[in-house]
This record gives C-alpha cells, structure tokens and sequence, in this order.
C-alpha cells in the first residue's frame, strides 16, 4: 500500500509531502489522520527547525475527498454525524499548523483549491509556482466553503476573502502575492530550490527564538493592541534573559559568528 504520507529529514528541516497524487492529494480521511500524526509527532521533535509541506503530482491539494464525503451521507442521519467528525477532525489539523514550534511552509504546485487554500493559508509561510491557481470553490457546488474561510480570512483582506467564497472563482499567484495568500512566486523549476533556501535561511536562526516568537506572533494576532504589546514585551523579557540571546548580541557587536549552544 502506498505511504500517504513522506517523510524527509536533512539539515534541521523535515519534508512532508502528501503522496495521493491520482486523487490530487485530497484531504481524506486517511490523509487527515496521517497529517494528524505527523505534526503530533513534529510537536515533541526537538531536532526539526523548519517544517516543508508539499504535494506530489500534479496539484499541491484538491480539498476534502467528495467522493468519500458522498460516502459518508448514507447514514441514516443523512451523514450529519460524519460529517460532524470530519470537519473537526479537519479544523484540528489545521490548528495544528500553527500551534507546532516550528514555522511551516507550504510549497505549493498546480491547485490548492477549498480545503487545500485553507491548508496553504494555514501555514506560516506559502511560496508556490507561478501558474499555481487558489479557490475556496465550494460555492461552485453548493457547498459554501465555511471551514476554509477561517484561515483565508485572516491571511486576505475581507473583501477579497468574501469575493473568493461567493464566486468561486480562482485567483492566480500574482494575486495571491497581491492579498497576501502566498509570500512569493517563482518559475516551476525553481520551486524546490526556492523553498529549501527559505527554510535553510529560518532553520540556521537560534531555534528558541523562533520558537517563541512564532508562539507569541499568533497570540498576540488575537488580542487588543494593547495587550498584544504587554504580552510581546513579556515575551522579549524572557528572551533577552536567554545565555545563547547575549551571545548573540557580543557575537553582533564584535562582528564575529555566535557561539550558540
């Protein structure tokens, strides 16, 4: 049986690539179960410094299996109790992304499309080919795409969040770089390559600062001003307490590497 999941390790940077390529790498329920266990475990991974996820085949990620999801109607409650499970099981991967110590980009190919937008708006940094289309296209089926909003509307401005939701329409990687899906596009080939130097780039900074600082960025993202402020102030307290913090300020100031432990 084909693992749905691949799993790379080099240099402090673990490669997740999703490997149902003939169904466009739907978010099925096997394939929610393996993205499930993989960040569980990426949680408790103290070696991993960056996280890259991506697609194998044509498309980065069609969304939810409708096939499956059409299975799963048949119950004498019309589905209501499957479908209740899978959007949770679903809404949990996703905060998942967020919550991991580590930042997580998404290298994105062909479509990310419903809940592959909302995956690719989940992490924390996208780069995708040029050429790459991105849709919350539910609307198109009947199927307004509710869950996938969440993490769309807080990488897009409203306007263009609603837009999307209500057309169904497709935008392009030059508009996605626009609104602020996707933080770049680069020619096809130069994906692989684009992606990794982001990611070698995040992983060679002290990893407790990220870490922290990728905590305390989505904290303070849902709170006032004001208290966004206190808490980031705390936060860099702590932060400048930190040995491997001093050092690397005397290695700054003496214009020399820091000797991190």
């Amino acid at each position: 049986m084909t693992e749905l999941l691949l799993r790379e390790d080099a240099g402090g940077i673990a490669t997740l690539t999703m490997n149902a390529p003939e169904r466009l790498n739907a978010l099925s329920d096997a394939m929610l179960g393996a993205l499930k266990a993989e960040f569980t475990r990426l949680e408790r991974d103290r070696d991993t410094r960056v996280v890259i996820l991506k697609g194998n085949g044509k498309a980065f990620c069609a969304g939810h299996d409708l096939k499956e999801m059409q299975a799963g109607r048949q119950a004498e409650d019309k589905g209501r109790a499957y479908f209740a499970d899978l959007f949770a099981r679903c809404t949990e991967v996703m905060q998942l992304i967020p919550a991991l110590p580590q930042p997580v980009i998404a290298e994105v190919h062909g479509i990310a499309t419903a809940a592959g937008c909302q995956l690719v708006a989940s992490c924390d940094m996208a780069i995708a080919a040029e050429g790459t289309r991105f849709g919350v296209n539910g609307v198109n089926i009947g199927l307004f795409c509710s869950t996938p909003m969440v993490a769309l509307s807080r990488n897009v401005p409203r306007k263009v969040a609603f837009e999307m939701l209500t057309t169904g329409q497709f935008i392009d990687t030059t508009r996605a770089v626009e609104v602020g899906l996707i933080n770049r596009a680069v020619p096809t080939q130069a994906l692989a390559a684009e992606t990794r130097a982001l990611a070698e780039t995040v992983a060679a900074k002290l990893s407790a600062a990220v870490k922290i600082g990728k905590r305390a960025f989505y904290d303070q993202i849902e709170m006032t001003r004001a208290g966004a402020y206190d808490h980031a102030a705390q936060v860099m307290v702590e932060n400048m307490l930190w040995r491997d913090t001093e050092e690397g300020i005397n290695a700054f100031i003496e214009k020399r590497k820091p000797d991190w432990a």
